[in-house]
């Protein structure tokens, strides 16, 4: 048994100096009868009553005890299990290139991205999952991490005006998207590793190539998934113009074979999303396929068990007035 507020305990201390009043001085308080001589009574048998006296004092400390276990909220623990869970460490590639801004995804490319992206990180508790960018460059921008709520602050400030803003290089490097990626989980000691790549093009700039990438996470046991994200024809882009924004039509290039070639090798999938829906459904099936391996995780439910103690101290109270106004009534 466990008591919530275990500090009302110390309110037990009162009943020693109640003790020392009892004893040492109740009985100055107490009616007395003078007379010249006691002899008479000096072998006289005691009563049940004197014999009982005390039977009021140690109700009051029982009904006053109890009252104190009562605040001190005791408390029962049913535990089911004891379990642990075994985490996925997971990163995701987010290609927050310019074309993201097309509109075939509603509200766009990259917000859908993100948006979905939240929703799986939700989803998934007990994983360490990282985020890194990329564009005509690659970096992280959080790596892998339980803290989830940092991790969503992080990915709710992604945008893609980083080149334009001369941050990163514009453009589309799969490579080195994939490669970041790659490094930050090389040194973890997880069963499962998973990289999540998302794209909107074809590879046309970096150091590194898509498939030498795919080779390096393959040696690492590292499982790619590839999402590829776009219409199959054109899409609305949003361009800039005097006084306002124009809607012009921009072709669609996914490099469909080099994001199944990247997955093949490593033993991933790789999936084509032309709406927010099926994207959302294309997480659901990856967070179906990289399950958490659950061996075992504590359960345990907590029951409130003041009320026999509520009912021992009413009782004890009932009986002290009962008995205070009946068997030992005094008459001044």
């Amino acid at each position: 048994m466990e008591f919530a507020n275990k500090e009302y305990l110390l309110l037990l201390l009162l009943i020693i100096p109640y003790l020392i009043w009892y004893v040492m001085y109740r009985k100055k308080t107490e009616p007395t009868m003078r007379m010249s001589d006691t002899y008479a009574f000096r072998y006289a048998p005691r009563s049940w009553k004197v014999t009982l006296m005390p039977l009021s004092m140690l109700l009051r400390i029982l009904a006053f005890t109890m009252t104190v276990i009562v605040l001190a909220r005791p408390q029962t623990q049913n535990s089911w299990s004891n379990k642990s869970v075994e985490g996925i460490d997971i990163m995701l590639a987010m290609d927050v290139s310019t074309s993201m801004l097309a509109e075939d995804l509603k509200p766009n490319r990259i917000e859908a991205a993100k948006q979905v992206a939240s929703e799986f990180i939700v989803g998934r508790p007990n994983d360490n999952i990282g985020l890194s960018i990329f564009a005509g460059e690659a970096f992280t921008q959080c790596p892998m991490t339980t803290d989830h709520a940092s991790l969503l602050n992080l990915l709710q400030t992604v945008r893609t005006d980083i080149a334009a803003r001369g941050l990163i290089e514009d453009g589309t490097a799969i490579g080195m998207g994939l490669a970041n990626a790659v490094s930050r989980l090389k040194e973890s000691k997880a069963k499962s590793k998973v990289v999540i790549l998302l794209t909107d093009g074809s590879n046309n700039r970096g150091d590194i190539s898509p498939m030498t990438a795919a080779e390096i996470a393959k040696s690492l046991g590292i499982r790619v998934y590839t999402i590829g994200v776009g219409t199959n024809n054109v899409a609305p882009y949003p361009m800039p113009v005097a006084g306002g924004v124009q809607y012009v039509n921009i072709p669609v290039e996914i490099d469909t074979k080099t994001l199944s070639e990247i997955a093949a090798a490593t033993e991933g999938d790789f999936y084509r999303a032309t709406n927010t829906k099926e994207l959302r459904n294309i997480y659901k099936e990856i967070d179906q396929l990289e399950k958490s391996k659950l061996n075992v995780k504590t359960f345990s439910k907590r029951y409130e068990a003041y009320q026999p103690f509520a009912f021992v101290a009413i009782l004890a109270l009932l009986l002290e007035i009962l008995l205070r106004i009946t068997v030992f009534r005094r008459i001044p």
